[in-house]
């Protein structure tokens, strides 16, 4: 039997905590872009900032790791983690941003679906971050966010095919096709979190 000592570092985990947060206030902000009314310009503006406040989280969590000498999980998958949170900002500050270069203001009522999701991932990935520490009761985590992913995923199909039944003009076409595209590669992103927090949990349990 392996054992493993490793003092504790809470800063970590607050930082992948603070992570998480950012993405509850980046989802909020994409279904304020994608409701109706509000003024597009300004929640833009406030996404981009949202961005520039996880970049800087990301940022510490790096440094914080190369200036550790023993971190509480292995450092491949503190990387790994602290990445896949990035992503999942990135891509929905993609998604605000498209809505606003591209001038759209009729979206398919199936990306409330899609936001809906996020807005839920969200909301349970910054609840499970507090449970790295212990590594337990993750697993309902991960399920919930597999299921939540497979909802997305429906979403998404319903949202292309309406998209190619003639209903739509051809730039519209590839206008939203853009959007909702990043909406379903913020979710996916989200999946990849929840892929990592077990890969983590199995390795140290």
């Amino acid at each position: 039997m392996r054992l493993k000592f490793r003092p504790v570092d809470a800063s970590f985990y607050d930082l992948f905590s603070e992570s998480a947060a950012h993405l509850v206030v980046g989802s909020q902000l994409l279904a304020e872009m994608l409701g109706d009314g509000g003024d597009r310009e300004s929640i833009a503006q406030r996404m981009r900032d949202a961005e520039h406040a996880a970049d800087e989280t990301t940022h510490a969590i790096v440094k914080r790791v190369n200036s550790t000498f023993v971190t509480p999980f292995d450092r491949e998958d503190i990387y790994a983690l602290a990445s896949a949170l990035d992503d999942v900002m990135d891509m929905m500050d993609e998604a605000v941003d498209l809505v606003l270069l591209y001038g759209v203001t009729t979206l398919p009522a199936e990306t409330s679906e899609q936001v809906e999701v996020l807005q839920r991932c969200a909301d349970l990935t910054v609840e499970a971050m507090p449970s790295l520490a212990t590594m337990s009761a993750l697993d309902e985590y991960w399920i919930e966010i597999n299921r939540l992913e497979n909802a997305g995923d429906k979403s998404y199909r319903r949202i292309l095919a309406n998209l190619f039944n003639g209903d739509y003009k051809a730039m519209e076409v590839i206008k939203l096709k853009d959007i909702v595209e990043s909406l379903e590669g913020a979710i996916d992103a989200f999946e990849r979190v929840a892929n990592i927090l077990e890969q983590i949990a199995v390795k140290e349990s």
